[in-house]
C-alpha cells in the first residue's frame, strides 16, 4: 500500500503458514494475529482499511480518496464490500475451518459462491464508471482494494472474471502500473498461493 502512494516504508515479512503472526512479538502488534500492520514509530494500525484511513490522514498531498463526495462513496462502498464479504473467504483461517468442517470441494464451492457475489455487486455499484480505474482516471482506495482480490480469486478460487468485463477493465489498467505489480500476491515473500 505504501508503495502504491509513494511513501517509504520497510516491510517485513510475515510468513502466515508458518504461523509466523502467531509470535508473541507479532501479537503486540496485531491480537488478532492478522497481516497487514502498520508500525509508524509510536503508532500502530493494524487492518487494511483502518491503514489506508490513517495514511490518508497523515499524507494528505496524497489522496487515497478523492475529493468529490459521490466518489469518495464510491470508493468507500467498494472498501466495505472487499472487506466484508470478499476478502474474508481468502483469510487462511477461514479457508481452513471450511475444508474441515465440509470438505475441500464444498468450501471452493462456497468461497466461489460468495467471491462471485461480491464481484457481481462491485460490478453493479462501478457501472456508470468512466475511465481505467474504479472512480475514473485516477488510482484511489477502492483499487487498492480489489486488485488483491480479484488476483487471488483468478488464482486461488479460479472464478471465471469474463463475466465481469469492468473489474477485468480496471484490473488490467492497474496491472499495468509497476506499484500493482511490484504489490502482486505473487511478488509478496509472505504470500500463501
Amino acid at each position: 500500500m505504501a508503495a502504491i502512494i509513494g511513501i517509504s516504508y520497510e516491510y517485513k515479512a510475515v510468513n502466515l503458514s508458518k504461523g509466523e503472526q502467531f509470535t508473541p512479538e507479532f501479537e503486540k502488534l496485531n491480537p488478532l494475529h492478522f497481516v497487514p500492520v502498520l508500525d509508524d514509530g509510536d503508532v500502530v494500525v493494524s487492518d487494511s482499511y483502518a491503514i489506508l484511513l490513517y495514511l490518508e490522514e497523515k499524507y494528505p498531498q496524497i489522496a487515497l480518496l478523492p475529493a468529490d463526495p459521490q466518489l469518495k462513496a464510491l470508493n468507500l462502498q467498494v472498501a466495505s464490500i472487499v472487506t466484508s464479504s470478499i476478502q474474508p473467504l481468502h483469510m487462511l483461517s477461514n479457508l481452513k475451518y471450511l475444508v474441515e468442517k465440509v470438505g475441500p470441494q464444498e468450501s471452493l464451492l462456497f468461497a466461489q459462491t460468495n467471491v462471485e457475489k461480491g464481484f457481481n455487486a462491485l460490478e453493479k455499484l462501478l457501472k456508470d464508471i468512466n475511465g481505467k480505474y474504479a472512480s475514473g482516471d485516477e488510482v484511489y482506495m477502492a483499487d487498492v482494494f480489489m486488485a488483491p482480490q480479484i488476483a487471488v480469486a483468478m488464482q486461488r478460487f479460479k472464478i471465471d472474471m469474463s463475466k465481469y468485463p469492468r473489474l477485468c477493465r480496471i484490473f488490467e489498467s492497474l496491472k499495468a502500473l509497476p506499484e500493482f505489480l511490484d504489490a502482486s500476491p505473487e511478488r509478496q515473500p509472505d504470500a500463501v498461493h
